[in-house]
């Protein structure tokens, strides 16, 4: 493998997951086949169909000042804590303001603060609304508020682009690098809304699992009694930098992402499209200068529903071939939609990094249509040199992100 467009390094990241509150520990927990999947025991709860959720195992705001958590939605919250934890994991780059920027997709931004906000209203009028209602609200609120902590001048952008957000972001962040427009940017995905509203809309349009006896097998990607996903909330978050810059600072390296691609499938508002992602697999290898072969694992965006997953494996045999060993965790983690593609990017790093593939939980009974080397029972140990990570989306939006292993 040689460089391809010079190599982006990936110098530090970031995680609030399900699994746990920072990267060590929800990376522990899917070594371990862990679940963060719990029943959903809030009286609200009792006039849904679904019945269980994956929430955060700590609350966002007490892990920051009572003053500072006030003025943010929750998904600020944990957009600052995982931006936090990969600004102090990269070494705290000294960069040019102007060099700096900030990539933080997601899918639904302050829907917890908008629904909340109209509630007391509602009640209230008008008065009693927060006068941070608005920051509250609006997606790019993430994004603004790590752009202003961190000083970063060279622009604060926000894809919205459904489940396929927070990879969307590493792209943008790849390609703001490449194009000379930046040194570093902080990018990554960010998603908090469990609410009776955005949990019975799913479910309305059949995407949520109904099950919700052993809540921690509920969420099955690949396997024959999968019955759709289960919703989750979290954030992922990595430092990119260009790699004669993270170099001469003495940087430590995690990896690289070699390539990347955003592409469209133009095919259904909702429905997987198999041909529209193998656009996006083979123009994120092209990017990456890297040919099939050379792809050896895929995470896979495998959320537990049978044509998504189904199509995601067509996808993956017909632009890379049944050689890949293939993960999914959202087995374990849910399905954290915005953030989803850039928890899942941290945890190929970690693969790339410590020869581990994560087992796919509840894999009990695979289904043969897949036609994929899908990792279950045993983590998988190995030489993993390139790994491809795939994020799909509600409107078509495909995104795959190829990593490697440092280069040096």
């Amino acid at each position: 493998m040689t460089d391809h467009h010079g190599d982006v390094l990936v110098t530090g990241m970031g995680a609030i997951t399900p699994l746990g509150a920072d990267v060590e520990a929800s990376w522990s927990a899917m070594l371990a086949g862990a679940s963060g999947v719990t029943a959903l025991e809030e009286e609200w709860a009792e006039r849904l169909t679904v019945g269980v959720a994956a929430g955060l195992p700590v609350d966002p705001a007490s892990l920051m000042s009572r003053v500072e958590a006030r003025k943010l939605d929750r998904c600020e919250q944990i957009a600052m804590i995982g931006s936090r934890e990969a600004w102090r994991d990269a070494g705290s780059p000294e960069v040019a303001p102007e060099r700096l920027a900030v990539v933080l997709g997601t899918g639904t931004g302050g829907v917890l603060s908008t629904l909340g906000q109209d509630d007391l209203f509602e009640e209230s009028g008008g008065r009693r609304l927060s006068p941070y209602a608005v920051p509250m609200l609006m997606p790019n609120g993430p994004a603004a508020w790590v752009s202003m902590e961190l000083g970063a001048r060279g622009g604060a952008r926000t894809p919205v682009s459904a489940c396929a957000s927070g990879a969307e972001a590493l792209a943008m962040g790849l390609d703001l690098i490449r194009a000379g427009r930046a040194d570093v940017v902080v990018a990554g995905g960010v998603e908090a809304c469990l609410h009776p509203f955005t949990l019975a809309a799913f479910a309305q349009m059949k995407a949520l699992s109904p099950r919700t006896e052993e809540p921690a097998a509920v969420s099955r990607p690949f396997d024959v009694d999968r019955s759709g996903f289960v919703m989750a909330e979290g954030a992922g978050v990595v430092v990119l930098e260009r790699a004669d810059f993270a170099r001469a600072r003495g940087a430590r390296v995690h990896g690289a992402l070699a390539g990347a691609s955003v592409t469209s499938s133009a095919h259904h508002i909702t429905a997987s499209d198999a041909d529209g992602q193998i656009v996006a697999i083979e123009d994120a290898l092209r990017s990456a200068g890297l040919a099939p072969g050379d792809l050896d694992h895929v995470h896979a965006h495998a959320t537990s529903t049978e044509s998504g997953d189904l199509a995601e494996a067509e996808a993956v045999r017909r632009a890379v071939g049944d050689h890949v060993a293939v993960t999914a965790t959202k087995s374990m983690t849910g399905h954290m939609l915005g953030a989803s593609g850039a928890v899942a990017a941290i945890a190929a790093l970690l693969t790339l990094r410590e020869g581990r593939l994560p087992a796919v939980r509840n894999l009990d009974d695979p289904d043969p249509a897949v036609g994929l080397d899908v990792v279950r029972g045993e983590n998988r140990a190995g030489d993993w040199r390139a790994g491809l990570v795939n994020a799909f989306g509600f409107g078509g939006h495909n995104v795959s992100l190829v990593l490697t292993g440092s280069r040096g």
